[in-house]
């Protein structure tokens, strides 16, 4: 059974250990003032994804290339898929057999009420290429 001696030890050991009303009531204010961060961090970021909108999205594939050696040329054909109304820029390059670009051009594709189209384009080479592809397309 506790006698009076005991309770200015336990005052003691509680204040020591953070166990009294003024410690508790701090922890509650630490605790709810993470949580309204946390919520105003939440909604700003969800306000943030929510009206990013939707941005015109290119794709572009391969489709196949042809060799052209008597005239050092590599003719390069992909397909483009960008929104109708959008002018378009790609960059074809041409690689040989160590994957070292031996060419390479910048095609301007003007705006179009297609979705989806098929492009062929010759690329002039500094030395004898392998293959020919598509290496980034944009939207301008």
């Amino acid at each position: 059974m506790p006698t009076q001696t005991d309770a200015p030890a336990s005052a003691q050991l509680d204040d020591r250990y953070g166990r009294t009303r003024r410690h508790r009531s701090r922890d509650r204010f630490l605790l709810i003032g993470g949580a309204i961060a946390f919520a105003v961090v939440l909604v700003a970021w969800v306000v943030w994804a929510g009206l990013d909108g939707q941005k015109p999205q290119v794709e572009v594939t391969d489709t196949g290339h042809r060799l052209m050696n008597e005239e050092r040329a590599v003719e390069v054909s992909w397909n483009l898929s960008v929104p109708p109304g959008n002018e378009t820029a790609c960059i074809v390059q041409a690689l040989n057999e160590d994957f070292t670009v031996v060419g390479w051009k910048v095609i301007e594709v003007p705006a179009s009420d297609q979705h989806i189209r098929s492009l062929t384009e010759t690329v002039r080479t500094a030395q004898e290429a392998n293959t020919g592809l598509i290496y980034r397309c944009w939207l301008t």
